[in-house]
């Protein structure tokens, strides 16, 4: 029974980051994987927090760690994710990613994401992994990169 509480906890952290990154998504009009200070308010505002301008200026200054003015999508879950525990999660993820990897596919679904694993015993749904894959597709085409795969494992470490 303490296994399948641990897989809910992990699976509503994984839905939380994965919520992230739709946001994230949305807010990012030219779709280059960065946001201004403006997006980020107006993400903030959607999320349910009323942040206010000289809080979102120290919030894009603490997770800008380039200096460059912009969040990227790696800054934003950084700065959004580094109190998360994955748990085994990542773990889990991170074992898919590499078994996934040396078969030199560049793409995901997730159903192969599912087989995999199902092969290592893990305990994620085809639906749990349909949803992950869905929740990255930012070109709708029903695959991910493994670059992107690798956003979320990164995230949850």
């Amino acid at each position: 029974m303490a296994q399948a509480g641990s897989l809910s906890a992990e699976m509503e952290t994984l839905n939380h980051v994965l919520s992230l990154v739709e946001a994230f998504r949305a807010f990012d009009a030219d779709n280059d994987g960065r946001i201004t200070q403006a997006e980020l308010g107006g993400m903030l505002g959607s999320l349910g927090y009323n942040a206010s301008e000289q809080e979102v200026r120290a919030m894009m200054q603490e997770g800008d760690k380039n200096k460059d003015g912009l969040l990227s999508i790696h800054e934003f879950l950084e700065m959004n994710t580094k109190d998360l525990e994955g748990g085994n999660l990542a773990n889990t993820l991170s074992t898919a990613f590499e078994a996934l990897d040396e078969d030199g596919n560049e793409i995901l679904t997730g159903e192969e994401l599912h087989e995999v694993v199902q092969n290592l015993g893990l305990g994620l749904s085809l639906e749990n992994c349909q949803h992950l894959v869905a929740s990255l597709d930012a070109d709708g085409d029903g695959a991910v990169s493994l670059d992107e795969f690798q956003l979320i494992v990164d995230s949850l470490l």
